[in-house]
């Protein structure tokens, strides 16, 4: 190919990112003209895809963890041949375009992530090598190598400042995944202005201490240059490989170099410059016929071949290999494994005594034992969440171990999650609830994306205990049930753990957030897993007439089932109802919500260690809450319960203050 045919291309995608930009008069414009080389070497020369079959499960994956450079992944993406028309180009940035501002998975055909919250690419690039190593290493049989590819990323000088990016580089590093390369647009600038204003790191120094390869492209316009650095980052086996590309942003333009081209359109006289400094004379979003043919005859032409010999490959291989083949099906389908759920889950007696912990640990040994897509650990926290995966720990040396050690980087194992579940695994993290603040970033990106990421948080309110007021959760629940698409289980007892770990697997639409208890809970009589299913059930039904209701959740189920007795002594008749679910349960049919919480029964007690917040939409004007709208406490678990009104006493005086 010709340097005046390269050069062209490039442009393409500087010209058209240029256009959208100004035509949505919103948008970064500085980051399409700087690394457009760079993504025209990578889906040129290297990226393994099949615009034509997207999701095609062994291709290589890239993720634009700079997500603000939106208008340069769209314009790539359509001159590469996926489904992204022009008049979608044209809509950059508009209501009901496939183009939104930032890139966002299953909106857009090639958007393996959603990406613009700096960071987030690139720790959940991690969990996508994490999965492809350990997919490789279950799967790939001598020949018949099924799954076998790269995963690269595209950041910028804000990626490196964020913390989760660093958390989820530095296991990488230590994890020693070969297959996973960053390239990283350095071009010194941000949006406040030159990054010597807020960092003076030494970034070679830096990923090197984190055990990755480095390597060094002078000039970013130089696409040869970097091609062969990718080149040579693919023969490393000894770890991921930081590919540092100089570039100049806005380059082309009167203000490059600058931060004033960084988020701004550059406006009708600025790209006029720019089309002359470029030698582009073509009107907006108008693009040659050769460009088309440029990547069409490349990389494009080469991926729809590999896309083909390797379904040929994956039929072979499914009738060779039984139980292998069903795990490959199931990642091509984007279904989960069969699976046997009674030889699976024990059953829990009434009268067992212990930890929604314990009895989720005994559960999620069982179920990875018969899903082997399941994998996932805790940070630093196994031994208290029991959150732990089996087949010992996925090492550099030993890729079929299905436990991850986060270490203490809640953010990036959260985001690392997202990554394994975004490449076809049943991820699951685990840590104590009150650190699900630190998580919180990605918990939001999985329910913006709609995936099946699973977040398991034990320690789940102030029966914490010594640990005191900053281990113990009071706002937390209200915050993730705020959330879009966030799927809020807090299960009363062992056999609603039950229940709630089978939702989460078999949701692939919406994240599961599992809230267990640290001390023991009684097993119950009349746990409903379909009542479970729709979010809120009748537990223990009054006698005769309700003159109360008791809405209750997680380990606060039992308290409301001993009040229940003492009240009915009194001659109060009680209906006690569990809801492990606020979400699953508003989703439910008037009819159901009405056989549950009859409006009739006006006075409601909601109880719940956790705020108030949220619970008037269940207790009504005539009801009333014993939650917690302060801090916690230090002290022995039963007497902090105690002292914030969680005893039998003060549920029945709450309850007979009502009725009288």
């Amino acid at each position: 190919m010709n340097m005046t045919m390269k050069n062209q291309s490039v442009n393409a995608i500087r010209m058209l990112g240029v256009d959208m930009v100004n035509q949505a008069n919103s948008g970064h414009p500085g980051i399409v003209l700087g690394a457009a080389p760079t993504m025209y070497a990578l889906f040129t020369k290297h990226l393994s895809y099949n615009p034509d079959k997207p999701d095609w499960i062994d291709r290589d994956r890239f993720v634009l963890s700079a997500g603000h450079g939106s208008a340069m992944i769209y314009a790539t993406l359509h001159l590469a041949g996926y489904d992204l028309p022009m008049e979608e180009l044209k809509n950059f940035r508009q209501w009901g375009s496939k183009t939104p501002g930032h890139p966002e998975y299953g909106h857009t055909p090639g958007i393996e992530a959603t990406t613009g919250p700096l960071g987030q690419g690139i720790s959940m690039a991690v969990g996508m090598a994490m999965a492809e190593r350990y997919l490789g290493a279950t799967l790939n049989m001598n020949e018949q190598k099924v799954m076998d590819h790269y995963t690269y990323v595209l950041c910028g000088d804000g990626d490196l400042q964020e913390g989760v990016a660093m958390e989820s580089m530095s296991l990488a590093g230590h994890l020693g995944l070969e297959k996973l390369i960053i390239l990283f647009d350095s071009n010194d600038i941000q949006l406040d202005g030159p990054i010597e204003t807020a960092t003076s790191d030494d970034v070679q120094a830096k990923v090197k201490a984190m055990n990755w390869n480095y390597l060094r492209v002078e000039d970013g316009d130089d696409v040869e240059a970097i091609s062969a650095a990718i080149d040579q980052a693919k023969e490393n086996k000894n770890g991921p490989t930081f590919v540092e590309v100089k570039t100049i942003i806005g380059h082309g333009s009167p203000n490059q170099g600058t931060s004033a081209t960084h988020g701004a359109p550059l406006g009708a006289d600025n790209t006029a410059e720019v089309r002359k400094n470029l030698g582009w004379d073509l009107e907006p979003f108008v693009i040659p016929q050769e460009v088309y043919d440029d990547f069409a005859a490349t990389n494009v032409q080469k991926g729809t071949e590999a896309c083909q010999k390797w379904e040929d490959l994956a039929q072979e291989y499914i009738k060779a290999n039984e139980e292998e083949g069903k795990i490959l099906q199931a990642l091509m389908n984007n279904t989960n494994v069969d699976m046997d759920w009674e030889a699976i889950f024990a059953d829990y007696t009434p009268g067992d005594n212990l930890a929604t912990r314990a009895s989720s640990g005994e559960v999620l040994t069982r179920l990875q034992k018969s899903n082997p897509l399941m994998m996932g650990g805790s940070a630093d926290l196994a031994s208290s969440t029991k959150v732990k995966g089996i087949n010992g720990d996925f090492t550099k040396e030993n890729h079929l171990g299905r436990n991850i050690n986060f270490g203490v980087r809640e953010h990036a194992m959260a985001a690392i999650t997202n990554g394994l579940v975004l490449h076809g695994m049943k991820a699951f993290s685990g840590g104590f609830f009150i650190f699900s603040d630190y998580m919180k970033p990605a918990m939001r990106l999985s329910a913006l994306m709609g995936i099946g990421s699973i977040f398991a948080f034990t320690h789940d309110s102030v029966a914490v205990g010594e640990d005191g007021p900053t281990h113990e959760p009071i706002e937390q629940l209200a915050g993730l049930r705020a959330m879009p698409n966030m799927d809020v289980l807090r299960p009363a007892d062992a056999n609603e753990v039950k229940a709630a770990w089978k939702l989460a697997l078999e949701s692939d639409k919406t994240p599961t957030s599992i809230l267990f208890t640290r001390q023991n809970v009684p097993t119950l009589e009349g746990v409903s897993f379909e009542g479970v299913e729709k979010g809120a059930y009748v537990l223990s039904p009054e006698k005769k007439k309700i003159n109360a209701l008791l809405i209750a959740t997680g380990s606060e189920v039992a308290l409301a089932l001993e009040a229940q007795k003492t009240l009915w002594d009194m001659d109060i008749d009680v209906r006690v109802v569990s809801m492990p679910s606020m979400y699953r349960f508003k989703k439910q049919d008037p009819e159901y919500q009405e056989s549950v919480l009859p409006k009739k029964a006006k006075k409601r007690v909601a109880v719940e260690m956790g705020a108030s917040f949220g619970w008037a939409e269940f207790v009504g004007k005539k009801g009333t809450c014993l939650t917690i709208d302060t801090f916690g406490a230090s002290a022995k678990g039963e007497e902090v319960i105690h002292n914030y009104g969680f005893n039998v006493e003060n549920l029945v005086g709450i309850v007979k203050e009502l009725v009288d």
